[in-house]
């Protein structure tokens, strides 16, 4: 069975442990301020989730990165190396209040990240999509959500493909994270926040 951890109990990571707890998948999540101040969290999600540290998390074989832009290097910073695991990049360089971009030069979210994460098959997926919709019924339309994806290891991305089934959403491989790590960044992309269903 594959281990999930989730490093971010904002948004995002709560809408991703959301979505898993609904299919009884089991998952670590972690912040910055320790289980303990997760309790009340993971006592409301269910039984499958559970808390755990920082590394506790990022031991799994596929672990959910979800933090504040300005945070993710302290949230990575000291972690052994992936030893080829899979890091699923879910962040966007931009955050509340003022939702001010943050210049990454030349290069993208994803290798940003990768450049953190050493050893680490890297995939840009849940994203693109407002936490509500993360976490809510993907089928609540008549079809199925689209959740989009992109990374360079093409087993890493059937893997994570795989689990987005598995959640009920349609998944779209966007190709590399060059090209489709680009087209779901926000800002800059296309394709975020457009709530998109594959019927039939």
């Amino acid at each position: 069975m594959t281990s999930i951890g989730i490093i971010g109990a904002g948004q995002i990571g709560r809408a991703i442990a959301t979505a898993l707890a609904r299919h009884a998948i089991s998952a670590t999540l972690a912040n910055s301020r320790g289980p303990d101040s997760l309790a009340e969290t993971v006592a409301a999600l269910g039984p499958s989730i559970t808390a755990g540290t920082r590394e506790e998390a990022a031991s799994k074989d596929i672990v959910f990165v979800a933090v504040n832009w300005s945070k993710l290097e302290t949230a990575l910073a000291g972690l052994p190396d992936f030893g080829g695991r899979i890091v699923v990049d879910a962040n966007n360089p931009i955050e509340a209040p003022l939702f001010k971009p943050f210049d990454l030069g030349a290069r993208s979210s994803s290798e940003v990240l990768a450049g953190l994460v050493l050893g680490a098959r890297v995939v840009k997926a849940f994203n693109h999509l407002r936490p509500d919709l993360v976490s809510g019924d993907p089928a609540d339309r008549g079809g199925r959500r689209v959740l989009f994806y992109a990374g360079d290891d093409a087993q890493a991305k059937a893997e994570v493909g795989a689990l987005i089934d598995r959640l009920g959403f349609f998944g779209i491989d966007l190709g590399t994270l060059a090209v489709g790590g680009r087209l779901v960044q926000f800002p800059g992309g296309p394709l975020p926040t457009h709530d998109l269903v594959k019927f039939g």
